[in-house]
């Protein structure tokens, strides 16, 4: 029979689900929290004081806008009225750009490729051509467009789509030859369709191949060019409904492009060559070219060069015509850039790109295409990157951007986000990096200048900071769902530039990018600034509006601490151990550096991985280094990444930790405070018994292996791959003994599992490409296998945001008996088998160090990847003075609290519920040439609890895991709430935030929930499943802030950021630019009674007498479908938000309709003024001429 465990039962009861937690108040047990929770004679006197002000009805998940480059577009549009720039993606998003601040994305559900965009000209609408054969009408006239109609081909695909300007009927190429028309306003086939085999000749035994082009003829709207890829090109009468020419050439066709008049056009071929065809000698044309070509030795033809994929015609009222084209250059150049040419006269200019060109189009003057076009500029698309050429002048030079397209300049490693922030920070911090600005832009505005946009009700400061593969910084203005580069900050200017044949430390661990950023923490207040690279260093920096020239001081830690792995080798192959006695406890831990040098050969030690420089540098005005510190390598192993990083501004000291301990600096000092491992902060109240590792054991082991290592069977050592390539995967062979580093099916998490760069046991670097290196291991490699057991790399490479892949947990079933000391994450088993337990969170802050203590001090809270919560009591000098010379005693308090999973954050509350801000001094410029300031002291914002008569706790302490979170009141060291957050995930990121002046916990899962938990209660708010958790990119770029904002790296290029704040949810139509503006379409030309009478037929075209029903028939059903868009239900929303939104829509209609009423009644006016004046004229003339006769004229 089989054994029923009531405990279990009751544990399931209250464990939480994936999406729902279960609160526990301070009296409660609880199984899945670590044990029964007693509460202290004041916890519930301290709870009934505190008034929660924040309910669910505050929340609301919403995205707001999305910034940045589009990841691999494939389409461009724009409309010459509106200016409005439109590009498509692969990926099936449609970003729409408009003047700074009018930036609208939205997607196709299908997630399809756009093949196509193509602009309803000063209509307010789109047609997108997508890869899954479909046509969608876009709306434009609301801030969040929608599709109004699809059409889905069955049969046959699309390859090119064409609009004229001013018709409701599109042209539909397909790959099998065929054009279709559609009606825009109904999205219906007509029943006219061109096919193949009548466009060419009966005589012809090939098939033409898909269509690749179709225009109207400037001269004539019922002539309509075809041209198909195998060379040829058919004009097609559209009345007659028969080829009226034909043209042949023997090079496959790319693109094609009228001259103006309509009497000749201009095709560009796969050789590289430019054919000019007239259509009144259609045999031959009558100019050939190949720009880039080469003339061969018997100078008679031009050598053939690369395809010219596109080509533009463009004619100048007062000067030659411009022709500009991708591509064509000569093959004999393979290293090249790619190149547009532009031709004007007889002067070729090769603009040179840094990435492929995708398209690239021509801004005229003019939406009639029978006019002179007058090109003022190229908007060039590229794989990573969005130009325009202005053509005006005669250095082509460039306009300077306005997005934020330059986001993935270097690949995102990390970013911050901080809302609300002092109001004078984005003026200053503008102020610095506008100087550093590049220059040589054209002195135009932007072209692309449509729609309008107000900055709304949200005015408070947000910036967001990113870090980058290439070690820079940069600072973003994302005040009113904007965002504006302020200043950059480069990192890697502290350290001496690696020589080729130097640095051979650090290219053994990090293989490309040795500069890469970590972590970033940011102090706005007093402006202190800290970053962690990923050759394990440390840099502090002080922010100054002068420039200064001083040495950078630098500080060398060695940290490590070595226990023993749990590590099973084949028997056969491994020596045996030493005896007992020689396996005496080894703690490493010394601060400072002996600074000793490895010569070639030896084992490396108390070496950096960079090397700072040593001469005095000049530093320009922002941001400049206070203070570096490294850690070392230690008995030939390198240092490992470092985890958790904070700084106080008020105390003057940086902490930072990693899978082997803590160190504590004292940057006003410049020294070490403490370095230790993570076991010595227990002293001795560690919970876990953990064997050291003996130094003789290790070189036996070692000895072992590099027996292994010499057989003939090679390890194949993985490297990284680049932002762009997707998986990164292993396939080594490994040797018996060896354990195989391959991608698990689970997120690894045995040991330092809490790193946000750190899923699936490896780890990639932002710009190496994936290669495999043969060569055996050395000894020194075999114990760095030995070390970090399976799965495990010797050392952590730099990692982009932008290139990591991750498989989701599977859930394991845990004892629950032992889930406290057990349970690490749902993929782990056992406690026994951590062998290092890292440093996951640190936190600075004004509290109680040891229980029932009378008054707070400064403390260090450091949270473990075991779950463990240790606190370090700071004891600083009292005066400003003894500040700078008497030392600072660092010692832990023997405090300690326990939770499930690796400790994720920290926060303070005060006894009446209020956010504690952790202490910060007021910001001075260390450089300021003002002796006031210079002598001025140092004022320090301590945020203390409020005081109180009555004896009791006076503190809460928020403590968060990736599985649960614990509020504790201090002194009493209470637990008062505990919430399972989730039992079958893990959380990803956690933050305690501000809101409508209340304080909540924000949290973000592996499942792809997002959770906020009202403080201290800890009640649930909101629990959305908002985003399947499907690349580390978005783990490691996820996060919260202030007044209800997150945002999240969601591709390599591009930042996406959204509110949970139901206030900015229905403020967010406010704040959204608008796309459509009402604007008059420009007069054609008057071509002239000669030119009207020679220069074209002088008949109406009425396409709908040709391809409406009555004349064409209806189409066949089952070559394509009608499916209806929710575009009008969405306009409505969007113009009202709400009930009010049939009103909305009919006084828009109204207004409109007033508007054209009024432009009617002007012109009326206008020509009722003109006949009298011309009757006038007209009498006046008869008076004159009355009497006379007819020999008198």
């Amino acid at each position: 029979m089989k054994k029923f465990n009531f405990r279990k039962v009751l544990d399931g009861l209250t464990a939480s689900s994936p999406g729902s937690g279960s609160s526990s108040s301070g009296n409660s047990g609880s199984g899945t929290g670590g044990g029964s929770i007693q509460s202290g004679g004041t916890a519930g006197v301290l709870r009934e004081e505190i008034q929660e002000t924040l309910t669910s009805d505050y929340f609301q998940i919403c995205k707001t806008v999305r910034h940045g480059f589009p990841y691999q577009p494939t389409a461009l549009a724009f409309d010459p009225v509106q200016k409005i720039l439109a590009i498509g993606t692969r990926t099936g998003a449609i970003r729409i750009l408009g003047r700074p601040g009018v930036d609208c994305y939205c997607q196709h559900e299908s997630g399809a490729a756009v093949l196509q965009l193509q602009f309803l000209i000063n209509e307010g609408a789109l047609v997108s051509a997508s890869s899954d054969e479909t046509l969608h009408l876009w709306n434009l006239r609301q801030k969040r467009p929608a599709i109004l109609h699809s059409l889905k081909f069955n049969r046959e695909r699309i390859t090119y789509c064409h609009l004229p300007f001013q018709s409701k009927w599109l042209y539909v190429g397909t790959e099998r030859g065929n054009t279709h028309i559609v009606n825009i306003e109904s999205f219906i086939l007509s029943g006219y369709v061109i096919m193949w085999n009548k466009a060419i000749e009966l005589s012809t035994k090939t098939h033409p191949g898909p269509v690749v082009h179709l225009s109207d003829s400037p001269r004539d709207e019922g002539k309509l060019l075809i041209g198909y890829e195998n060379g040829t090109v058919v004009l097609w009468d559209l009345k007659s409904k028969r080829a009226e020419l034909r043209v042949y050439y023997d090079e496959a066709i790319h693109s094609i492009d009228w001259h103006h008049e309509g009497k000749q056009f201009m095709c560009s071929h796969s050789d590289g060559s430019l054919t000019l065809w007239n259509l009144k000698s259609p045999s031959r044309p009558f100019q050939t070219t190949i720009p880039h070509g080469k003339s061969q030795r018997d100078g008679r033809k031009l050598e053939s060069c690369k395809p010219i994929l596109k080509a533009e015609y463009k004619t100048c009222r007062n000067s030659e015509p411009f022709i500009i084209f991708s591509g064509g250059l000569a093959y004999d150049k393979a290293c090249r850039r790619p190149s547009l040419t532009i031709m004007h006269g007889k002067s070729i200019t090769v603009l040179e790109m840094d990435h492929p060109i995708v398209e690239f189009l021509t801004l005229c003057e003019t939406p009639y295409p029978n006019e002179f076009q007058e090109p003022y500029a190229v908007v060039v698309l590229l794989e990573k990157d969005l130009i325009v050429v202005d053509l005006t002048q005669s250095n082509f030079p460039i306009f300077e951007n306005p997005y934020p397209m330059d986001i993935h300049e270097s690949p995102v490693t990390c970013t911050a986000y901080f809302a609300d922030c002092p109001p004078d920070l984005i003026l200053v911090l503008y102020s610095i990096g506008v100087k550093h600005k590049k220059q040589g832009y054209s002195n135009k505005e932007w072209p692309v200048s449509g729609g309008t946009w107000n900055i709304g009700a949200q005015t408070y400061p947000e910036i967001i900071i990113t870090g980058h593969a290439d070690g820079s910084i940069k600072f973003w203005d994302a005040s009113a769902i904007t965002l504006q580069m302020l200043y950059k900050l480069k990192t890697s200017k502290v350290f001496e530039k690696q020589k080729i044949g130097d640095g051979k430390q650090t290219s053994e661990i990090v293989e490309e990018d040795p500069y890469a950023i970590q972590m970033i923490y940011w102090c706005p207040e007093s402006r202190i600034f800290c970053v962690a690279g990923v050759s394990a260093y440390v840099i502090v920096y002080k922010f100054s509006r002068h420039e200064i020239t001083t040495e950078i001081v630098s500080l060398e830690v060695r940290l490590q601490y070595d226990v023993e792995d749990i590590i099973t080798p084949e028997p056969e192959t491994i020596p045996p151990f030493p005896d007992p006695s020689s396996q005496l406890p080894s703690s490493k831990s010394l601060s400072g550096s002996t600074n000793t040098v490895a010569s070639e050969g030896v084992t490396k030690d108390s070496i950096p991985c960079l090397s700072v420089k040593t001469r005095p540098v000049r530093m320009p005005p922002g941001y400049q280094a206070e203070l570096v510190v490294q850690l070392v390598w230690v008995d030939g192993e390198p240092p490992q990444q470092i985890t958790s990083l904070t700084v106080s501004s008020a105390y003057g000291i940086v902490a930072f930790g990693n899978c082997n301990g803590l160190a504590i600096v004292d940057f006003m000092q410049k020294t070490v405070l403490l370095s230790t491992g993570t076991i010595d902060l227990y002293r001795s109240s560690d919970p876990y018994q953990r064997q050291p590792r003996s130094p003789r054991k290790n070189k036996q082991f070692i000895a072992g292996m590099t027996e292994l290592a010499e057989s003939p069977v090679p390890l194949e050592l993985e490297r990284c791959k680049s932002p762009t390539s997707g998986f990164a995967t292993r396939t080594p062979e490994a040797a018996p003994g060896f354990y195989r580093n391959e991608l698990p099916a689970v997120r690894q998490r045995n040991q330092v599992h809490h790193l946000p760069d750190h899923v699936n046991g490896h780890c990639t670097s932002p710009t190496s490409q994936s290669c495999s290196s043969g060569k055996r291991l050395s000894s020194a490699d075999v114990s760095k296998v030995n070390r970090w057991g399976p799965g495990r790399p010797p050392f952590r490479k730099a990692q982009s945001a932008a290139c990591m892949e991750v498989s989701l947990p599977v859930t394991t079933e845990e004892s629950r008996e032992n889930s406290y000391n057990r349970s690490r994450s749902s993929s782990i088993s056992s406690i026994d088998k951590e062998s290092k337990e890292a440093i996951t969170a640190l936190y600075f802050m004004e509290s109680f160090a040891r229980k029932n203590d009378s008054t707070i001090s400064p403390c260090l809270w450091v949270g473990t990847s075991l779950g463990m919560v240790l606190m370090i009591s700071l004891n600083l000098p009292s005066t400003d003075e003894q500040r700078y010379t008497e030392p600072v005693l660092v010692s832990p308090s023997g405090t300690l609290l326990t939770l499930k999973g690796a400790v994720l954050t920290f926060s303070c509350m005060d006894r009446l519920g209020g956010l504690m801000h952790p202490p910060y001094e007021v910001w001075r410029d260390p450089n300021s040439l003002d002796d006031n300031e210079k002598g001025r002291k140092r004022k320090l914002v301590m945020n203390s609890p409020s005081t109180s008569q009555e004896m009791g706790d006076q503190q809460y302490a928020v403590v968060c895991s990736e599985k649960q979170a614990k509020v504790f009141s201090l002194p009493s060291q209470t637990c008062l709430y505990v919430h399972n957050i989730t039992e079958t995930s893990f959380i990803l990121q956690a933050d305690v935030v501000v809101m409508c002046n209340g304080a909540c916990l924000a949290c973000f899962c592996a499942n792809g929930h997002i959770m906020i938990m009202s403080l201290p209660s800890l009640r649930p708010m909101l629990d959305v499943n908002y985003l399947p958790l499907t690349d580390m990119r978005i783990a490691r770029t996820f996060c919260f802030t202030n007044e209800g904002q997150a945002l999240y790296l969601v591709s390599p290029t591009e930042i996406q950021r959204l509110t949970y704040s139901q206030e900015m949810c229905d403020n967010l139509q406010d704040m959204l630019g608008e796309l459509f503006t009402p604007v008059e379409t420009p007069e054609a030309q008057n071509r002239g009674f000669l030119k009207g009478l020679f220069g074209g037929s002088g008949q109406t075209f009425d396409r709908e007498e040709l391809f409406g029903e009555a004349s064409a028939g209806k189409a066949s059903k089952s070559l394509a479908q009608h499916i209806p868009g929710s575009g009008g239900i969405e306009g409505v929303k969007g113009a009202a938000g709400g009930v009010m939104g049939d009103l909305a829509r009919a006084r828009i209609a109204l207004d409109e309709r007033g508007q054209r009423l009024g432009e009617l009644e002007e012109k009326t006016a206008g020509m009722m003024t003109s006949a009298e004046a011309f009757s006038k004229h007209a009498h006046e003339l008869m008076l004159k001429y009355k009497d006379k006769k007819w020999y008198q004229f």
